[in-house]
């Protein structure tokens, strides 16, 4: 995959989970900001009102720090196109 069809299918997850209307689990959405962040190289602080939320975000954020920014967007794809797939 190019680097210019990795962005495309990456914007398209996106697009996707952000049209998603139902709730999602929290471990996933973790998931989904941790690469998300990577991805687009956004190092910005958590900024939940909760500081548990932060907490976690922040864990997250620490688990993916060896990816590459590349890598994040593949992941993220993946995320997004296994959980459509799987989702009862």
């Amino acid at each position: 995959m190019t680097s210019e069809e990795l962005n495309i299918a990456f914007d398209e997850a996106v697009e996707r989970i952000n049209a998603h209307t139902e709730p999602f689990p929290a471990d996933f959405l973790l998931r989904l900001y941790a690469y998300y962040k990577k991805a687009t190289n956004n190092y910005g602080r958590p900024s939940s009102r909760k500081p548990i939320i932060n907490a976690f975000k922040t864990n997250a954020l620490f688990q993916v720090q060896n990816v590459t920014p590349d890598e994040a967007k593949q992941v993220y794809i993946d995320l997004v196109n296994n959980y459509f797939l799987y989702r009862k």
